[in-house]
């Protein structure tokens, strides 16, 4: 896999002709802070754009998720598809705005990690809690820590995939088709 750092990245996109920005986190992310020129493409969406993507992408593919690992998963799965001009931006959005680079920012909300964060959190104290009612609640927490550790393991996480899909995490008006027909033709 292939990385490039924030630096490398604004340089690419301030003088170079061909770069898309695709940007895999949820909608609702992507609303929140964007780089300028960004594709949003959630990641659980990718596959079904893939078509579009190997046919119409300019040139190099910078893939930009929170802090790289979406976008490491999306890379495989370009690589798949036989797309070998992707790179990954190293640190992502978290690297970006930690540079002091230029965003657009919107509606602010929680991030997806934040959120899983929250929902183990949650599932781990009510089962203990409810452990001096009934000790099978224990299990709970045996499956939220299997679940965590498989993700490290990983590097995916289901309970991310899932909570991608809620209405929170969907933006009103998002549109990958149209965004990426728009941003192959600059």
């Amino acid at each position: 896999m292939t990385t490039i750092d924030v630096a490398t990245t604004r340089a690419m996109t301030a003088t170079a002709t061909g770069v898309l920005l695709l940007d895999v986190r949820t909608p609702a992310e992507f609303e929140t802070a964007h780089i300028d020129g960004a594709v949003n493409v959630p990641l659980d969406r990718l596959q079904s754009h893939l078509p579009q993507l190997t046919e119409a992408a300019p040139g190099q593919v910078v893939l930009i998720c929170q802090s790289g690992a979406r976008a490491s998963t999306a890379h495989a799965a370009l690589s798949r598809a036989e797309l070998s001009t992707s790179v990954v931006m190293t640190g992502g959005m978290n690297a970006w705005i930690a540079a002091g680079a230029p965003v657009v920012r919107g509606r602010q909300r929680w991030g997806l990690e934040r959120q899983v964060r929250l929902v183990a959190g949650l599932l781990v104290l009510v089962s203990v809690l409810l452990s001096v009612l009934t000790p099978w609640s224990l299990l709970v927490t045996a499956f939220v820590g299997a679940g965590l550790a498989y993700a490290g393991a990983s590097d995916t996480c289901m309970m991310g995939l899932l909570l991608a899909r809620l209405p929170y995490n969907r933006a009103a008006a998002s549109d990958p088709a149209a965004a990426l027909a728009q941003a192959c033709r600059r």
